[in-house]
């Protein structure tokens, strides 16, 4: 009888006042919401459904309890979700979401239409309205590709950030960095880098990015002075120039022939970026077949404080300037197995980290992981570390028992342990970290593979890494710190070596990471390389630079060399007498070894002593002129 009444005559119910209130926290997504809606929908719906199947009084006192009980106590609502819609649907934020659509597709005239309809509403613009606007004022943002004196949107962009300065809204690094790249487009250098200065005043750090813009222009503009002093700035806030700013910064110097500034920027490359892009690349090639470089280097030079420097570097460079005079011969060219460049027949140094560089990476790595393991599993392991090791060897026990084959191999890994033994100096077994899951299930439950395991694991030369853990973490602090050698084919690419770094890490993985390779015979071991592949200076002045293209292990590596013209020269004359000892390398029998006599006299009785001689002077003649001339022997 209630619910007939309530119906019909909604105001004389004594629940009407109750109803009859509005609430915009209660359901905030109904834009127009009020109770006595509420109650009628309510009521509708049940009536609706009443020729389907009465009603019962004791369900509808209980909608109707439970509705009261919400308007009784608006605490029991949800006032988190309400909060969050509130905000959702404010203004700051609908416009925030709109130019984030404009910023992901460079739509810069709906982003400007909607700042100044903003503007026209009194909508208060917050920091990252404002940089979002400025980076889509900055020029080809647009994907116009106009000139930035023609773009539209150049001045437009001064005039918003003059804006958000009358606005007095704080501004950050990414506000500055945008307004440096407007101004770096209008071609003011001198502007852009005076807005970098300017973060100091704000508490602001620096990042590269906010340099980019002033340092290219003023390389742009060849204002080299300039160009240097933005430098020196990122210098003295610590920020590390990588290879498109050494780049830039190496094409400044070798235009306004500055010899001094092209020698610090190619060792900071050697230093920072060890292989180079094709681009830069260009540019080094470019400098060595300038005319400045002909005339600058060092004709005659000390050559204890060569070695001395050298010595004192590590190896691989001497830091005392350019050596030799005259055209520098450039060429491109490749390594063989052992490091011998087959341009100049000089044979590459392998440089060692330093010993304090070492200790260092292992306490920064055990950190790292001591953050993202547990730290008292990881903490076990490195007592386990100090007790068992150092070792000769770790081995990656996942990524080795998986190598071309589609379940894990005990057998495989075996081998490779086997193999590991024999090349180890004391004998000693190499320490294989797997996960616990490999120890207990699957294959691990055979019983030669049961004795196996246990047989490791008596000797000292298995971990088990705990559930829940990252094994990676384990076999690498376990190299690092033993000085060992790793065997892996992960290429240790994702983010968690990222955490660690360019400056040591890659020199490290160069120097200790040993490869397999799959064959018909098995599983090959691809040694690190016994050359360093990172930029070299030799005693006598030449140079030679590593670039990107080609990955040492199925392409050769592309290499720039580089000699002046009088360390050529010498080189050449020395190289027939290393071209004949490969000679003897190649016409050698696996049982009898050619004499240099007997390479000679197989020489003579082919071309006789004309041919000899003169293929002699066309190879000095070729390696001095930078031709790539190759003596051909027949082996009979």
């Amino acid at each position: 009888m209630l619910f007939h009444v309530a119906y019909l005559c909604p105001k004389t119910s004594p629940l009407f006042p109750f109803f009859s209130k509005t609430s915009k926290s209660l359901f905030p997504h109904h834009k127009s919401f009020s109770y006595l809606h509420h109650y009628h929908s309510l009521v509708k719906n049940n009536a609706k459904s009443q020729h389907r199947r009465p009603l019962s009084m004791t369900k509808m006192t209980t909608q109707l309890s439970t509705s009261a009980a919400l308007l009784q106590n608006p605490t029991n609502s949800v006032p988190k979700k309400s909060k969050k819609k509130v905000r959702y649907e404010a203004p700051e934020s609908v416009l925030r979401h709109k130019l984030d659509q404009c910023s992901k597709h460079g739509d810069f005239v709906e982003a400007l239409r909607l700042y100044n309809e903003a503007r026209a509403s009194n909508i208060q613009l917050n920091v990252h309205h404002y940089n979002v606007l400025l980076y889509l004022c900055s020029p080809n943002n647009d994907g116009s590709g106009q000139d930035g004196d023609n773009f539209v949107g150049l001045e437009k962009g001064f005039e918003i950030f003059k804006q958000m300065r009358l606005d007095k809204v704080v501004p950050n690094e990414a506000t500055f960095t945008n307004a440096s790249r407007l101004a770096a487009a209008k071609k003011d250098p001198e502007m852009a880098f005076e807005l970098v200065k300017e973060m100091k005043n704000h508490g602001i750090v620096p990042k590269l990015r906010s340099y980019g813009p002033a340092l290219y222009e003023f390389c742009e503009k060849a204002m080299a002075d300039k160009a240097y002093e933005v430098d020196a700035h990122m210098v003295d806030n610590k920020v590390l120039a990588e290879e498109p700013e050494l780049s830039a910064l190496l094409r400044v110097s070798s235009d306004v022939k500055r010899e001094e500034k092209v020698y610090e920027m190619v060792h900071r490359l050697r230093a920072t970026v060890r292989q180079v892009s094709e681009e830069t690349a260009s540019v080094v090639e470019d400098w060595f077949m300038s005319e400045r470089a002909a005339e600058v280097g060092a004709e005659n030079w000390n050559v204890e404080k060569v070695k001395e420097g050298v010595v004192k570097g590590g190896g691989g460079w001497h830091g005392q300037g350019w050596l030799g005079k005259g055209k520098w011969r450039v060429a491109r060219t490749q390594m063989d197995e052992t490091g011998v460049c087959l341009s100049c027949r000089e044979k590459l140094v392998c440089i060692d980290i330093d010993p304090m560089e070492t200790q260092n990476f292992a306490n920064s790595l055990a950190k790292l992981a001591g953050e993202r393991e547990a730290k008292a599993g990881f903490w076990q392991f490195q007592e386990w570390v100090r007790r068992h090791g150092p070792f000769d060897a770790v081995v990656d026990g996942a990524n080795v028992g998986l190598i071309n084959q589609h379940n894990f191999s005990f057998s495989q890994l075996k081998h490779v342990v086997y193999h590991l033994c024999k090349l180890s100096p004391s004998g000693k077994m190499p320490l294989v970290v797997l996960h616990k899951g490999r120890v207990t299930g699957g294959p691990a439950q055979h019983p030669n593979n049961k004795k196996l395991l246990e047989s490791w694991k008596k000797a000292g030369a298995l971990y088990v890494t705990p559930h829940g853990s990252n094994d990676d973490w384990y076999w690498l602090y376990a190299a690092v710190s033993s000085k060992c050698l790793l065997v892996t084919n992960d290429e240790m690419r994702d983010h968690l070596f990222q955490l660690l770094g360019n400056s040591i890490f890659p020199r490290w993985k160069e120097k200790h990471q040993v490869r397999l390779m799959p064959s018909i015979d098995g599983l090959q071991f691809r040694m690190p390389p016994p050359y360093s592949i990172v930029i070299q200076e030799s005693e006598q002045g030449s140079w030679h630079i590593p670039t990107v293209t080609g990955d040492d292990l199925e392409t050769p590596r592309q290499w720039i060399f580089a000699a002046a013209g009088s360390v050529a020269l010498s080189t050449a004359v020395s190289y027939p007498l290393d071209t004949l000892k490969d000679l003897i390398k190649v016409g050698s029998g696996s049982r009898k070894q050619l004499s240099m006599a007997q390479v000679l006299n197989r020489v003579r009785a082919i071309s006789g002593y004309s041919g000899l001689y003169s293929g002699i002077g066309w190879l000095i003649t070729g390696r001095a002129l930078g031709l790539r001339v190759h003596l051909v022997f027949m082996r009979y």
